[in-house]
């Protein structure tokens, strides 16, 4: 069994009914929705999409939503412009006048830039393959010299490397796609471009007005900037997980800052018990090409020994000619590279992380016993989803079973590093909790009758409460069912 997870982007490549059957047949646990990209309606359509073929195929599916931020943009360009090295060019914003001038002209969907930049910065464009540095900036005009230069087309992206941009973090068009996506039911919701604390705080409330005493989709914020990396302690305070956004990031800061991050980014996610996903241009070449390049399989699998969460995937599965086989593909090195963790992975003790709460101590407790030979499973009944988190995090040697009656919290379980989701009906005694562990086991063939499981919950059952109970379980015997009956009856004499 494959324990970390798969994100892969859904786009013009991959959002059929067809192809989104092959993907999750291939291996995606996570669609990630680009808000970069698509209209409302087209992303609506999506989620639609997605929803039917999983319960078509009974597998849990997350959706990710991901609001774009300030990213900063070109315009539409008629045609691609070429821009040779040394010459000056004019950068203007797309809802002024055209400047009157003799140089090539570059329309910029943010006008926000023009009030940031001063003589001397230096401009990124289309994730760092060409630089500019600027040389006057007046009003909302700049200009600007060809340090590097290339064929430029439209939308593509500036980043501004050591400028601190006068700009809110969580824009009004954030903010209208969080509304609709919490509407649409999203899992979780990514922030791109954090720099704070405060800017997670900013969304959290946002999404607290918006889902009118719902449970709240997972938060997550996207590492791409150079100051969240002086606060990562803090933003790691306030987020459910965050994301390895290797791309802008390796534009902002230089490419060989980029692997040493990654492994203190994780390290530090993993030692609080949050969710970690490590991204952009894992198998970039399969965007193209059948097969990825040998350093790109060693790219993914060196964000498992790292000890990652989960691993996405974007333009493979986007727009790409191969999505299901990229997804294929990031399977088979995943469990490859799963199969030798003991050998070279981190072996850092998550443990530690959990926190002091009862259900802390019952994962860590859980953890000991699952290293018993016998023990085959660890099977968490949970109604939100955090005991299932914790067992997660604590990394135990087994697969972990989560069972829950809560369609909301099935599908975020879709997330979590080594959980098997299984949709269960309500339990309101131990003895109906264990029969439906039994015939969910037997009937979905996880396991086989004799195998023994480690059973955590909270009990009293009906009460719903935080896990104070592990059980070992032998699945299909009556042995532990009739300890749960007696301890019933034992209960109702009691009263």
């Amino acid at each position: 069994m494959r324990r970390a997870k798969i994100v892969a982007t859904i786009g013009p490549a991959s959002d059929s009914e067809a192809m989104l059957e092959s993907l999750i047949k291939a291996g995606m646990n996570v669609a990630r929705l680009n808000f970069s990209h698509g209209t409302h309606e087209q992303h609506e359509k999506r989620v639609a999409t997605i929803r039917k073929v999983s319960k078509n195929l009974n597998v849990p599916v997350g959706i990710l939503q991901d609001l774009q931020g300030p990213k900063i943009r070109l315009g539409k360009l008629a045609v691609p412009l070429q821009l040779e090295v040394g010459e000056q060019i004019c950068m203007y914003a797309t809802q002024d006048e055209l400047p009157k001038t003799s140089k090539q002209l570059l329309p910029v969907d943010f006008r926000e830039l023009f009030d940031s930049v001063q003589i001397g910065d230096k401009l990124l464009l289309d994730d760092g393959r060409l630089a500019l540095q600027v040389t006057s900036a007046v009003g909302r005009v700049v200009e600007a010299k060809v340090l590097v230069g290339g064929t430029l087309s439209s939308h593509k992206g500036i980043n501004l490397p050591g400028v601190k941009l006068r700009i809110a973090g969580f824009t009004e068009k954030d903010k209208a796609d969080l509304e609709f996506g919490m509407s649409q039911g999203v899992d979780a919701v990514a922030i791109s471009f954090v720099r704070s604390a405060d800017d997670v705080r900013t969304v959290r409330e946002a999404m607290v007005d918006f889902a009118k005493g719902k449970q709240l989709p997972f938060l997550i914020a996207k590492l791409e900037k150079p100051e969240a990396m002086t606060e990562l302690e803090d933003i790691l305070d306030v987020v459910d997980g965050v994301m390895v956004a290797r791309g802008d990031l390796g534009v902002e800061l230089p490419p060989e800052r980029v692997p040493p991050l990654q492994k203190h980014i994780i390290h530090s996610a993993n030692a609080r018990a949050k969710l970690v996903i490590t991204a952009t241009q894992m198998l970039e070449s399969m965007i193209q090409n059948p097969i990825p390049t040998r350093a790109e399989a060693s790219d993914v699998a060196n964000a498992i020994f790292d000890g990652t969460d989960a691993v996405m995937l974007s333009a493979e599965t986007a727009s790409g000619d191969y999505p299901s086989e990229a997804v294929a593909m990031m399977s088979r090195i995943v469990v490859e590279a799963e199969s030798h963790f003991l050998q070279w992975g981190s072996h850092q003790d998550g443990r530690a992380g959990l926190g002091q709460s009862d259900a802390a101590s019952m994962a860590r407790a859980t953890n000991e016993m699952a290293h018993d030979p016998d023990v085959s499973a660890v099977a968490v009944f949970t109604m939100q989803g955090r005991s299932a988190w914790l067992m997660s995090k604590a990394r135990p040697e087994k697969q972990i079973l989560a069972f829950t009656p809560e369609s909301e919290t099935y599908n975020q379980l879709a997330f979590l590093w080594g959980v098997k989701p299984h949709l269960a009906r309500y339990a309101n005694t131990l003895e109906e909790m264990l029969s439906g562990v039994d015939a969910a086991l037997l009937a979905s063939g996880t396991m086989q009758p004799g195998q023994q499981v480690v059973l955590v919950c909270g009990y009293p059952v009906g009460a719903m409460r935080a896990p104070n109970m592990a059980l070992l379980h032998t699945v299909g015997s009556e042995s532990t069912v009739n300890l749960a009956r007696n301890l019933a009856e034992n209960n109702v004499r009691k009263k």
